[in-house]
């Protein structure tokens, strides 16, 4: 499993179709499941039945990997090694993977002003407990969690490649960028094998390569923000071809403290989670970006996201928060008409909440 940063939850429609390619090889449809990084992951491609089961097999390979590297509940991973060595005397150098995602993730907490932060483990640990006790957490242990997280405890170096964490019981966590990262490099995998459609769904952060056969892309809808199974009023449809999409919320993993309702998603600024009802669907070109995107959107909430979101090129989100007649809706300017126009399932419904 990758990190407390996001639940998991997808509704998945699919036509069952297959074709033949013109002056080619039979082209199927070829879809399979597994459950990695604590998830179920479905990948749909439409290939050669051989070359595609191939491309699968490998994808699935991919992510077994990554979760070897990435995972924070993994005490052998990589990721959860170089927490345990903190603070550190200097820098260490680190896998080209776990570089990767850290040098974005940075990127992305720079560009939100700390509303997305891989150090916020200790938070989503302690916040962890306080869903589960349905207390908010002591003033005592918040404040030494916080103590431990911050943009000033993590250092990158490039010549190198490696990484110091500086703070005592630092931990980081990369629930809100990993699986997005996994996701594309299963892709590219995919890719190299030559089939040029598919999808990934690793619960509810997707990301598509080019259209199956004969239709315009790839027909994802948004889950409504209550919760049910299938996009209705509130939800949306979209039509995707090389992009990814995600959906971070609260209608799955929420609590109610004292009568107000938190978000399993922490803000990394009070340690607490965010209040909901609420939530940020995420356009991009990648899923690395539209996964923490999402997150940090998320945290900064229908006021400071769209801001945050427009200045991320190429990038596009839907914003929804509170519940029945009272619940709003703001789209960012990149967000495509489209959605407004496709009618029912046909590849993929998303939300992952």
């Amino acid at each position: 499993m990758i990190g407390g940063q996001r639940a998991v939850w997808t509704g998945l429609f699919v036509v069952m179709a297959s074709c033949q390619a013109a002056g080619a090889g039979q082209v199927d449809r070829i879809r399979d499941s597994q459950r990695l990084m604590g998830v179920p992951w479905t990948i749909t491609v439409y290939s050669e039945p051989a070359v595609g089961r191939r491309a699968l097999a490998a994808a699935f390979a991919e992510v077994a990997r990554l979760e070897g590297i990435l995972s924070d509940y993994d005490p052998e991973s990589d990721l959860s090694r170089l927490s345990a060595a903190s603070p550190m005397a200097a820098a260490v150098p680190v896998d080209d993977d776990l570089w990767q995602v850290l040098v974005r993730a940075l990127e992305i907490r720079d560009g939100s002003g700390g509303a997305f932060d891989p150090t916020v483990g200790p938070l989503t640990s302690l916040w962890r407990q306080a869903r589960r006790a349905h207390v908010l957490p002591l003033p005592a242990k918040l404040a030494a969690a916080r103590a431990a997280v911050g943009a000033d405890g993590l250092r990158l170096e490039p010549d190198r490649r490696a990484v110091r964490l500086s703070k005592p019981a630092m931990r980081l966590d990369l629930g809100g960028i990993g699986m997005g990262y996994a996701a594309d490099r299963a892709l590219e995998v995919i890719r190299d094998h030559g089939v040029t459609a598919a999808m990934i769904d690793a619960s509810g952060d997707i990301v598509v390569s080019g259209r199956p056969p004969d239709r315009p892309g790839w027909l994802i809808g948004i889950a409504a923000v209550d919760g049910r199974a299938a996009p209705a009023a509130d939800g949306a449809w979209l039509i995707l071809e090389n992009a990814a999409v995600t959906t971070s919320g609260d209608a799955f993993q929420a609590v109610e403290i004292d009568g107000t309702r938190y978000s399993h998603i922490v803000d990394p600024r009070t340690g607490l989670g965010v209040p909901g009802p609420a939530a940020v669907t995420v356009i991009a070109a990648d899923c690395t970006t539209a996964d923490a995107v999402a997150t940090a959107a998320s945290v900064l909430g229908s006021a400071a996201g769209p801001p945050f979101v427009e200045s991320m090129p190429g990038v596009a989100a839907r914003f929804i928060w509170g519940q029945g007649i009272a619940a709003r809706e703001l789209r960012t300017s990149r967000w495509p008409a489209q959605s407004d126009n496709a009618v029912g399932p046909d590849d993929g419904s998303s939300g992952k909440h």
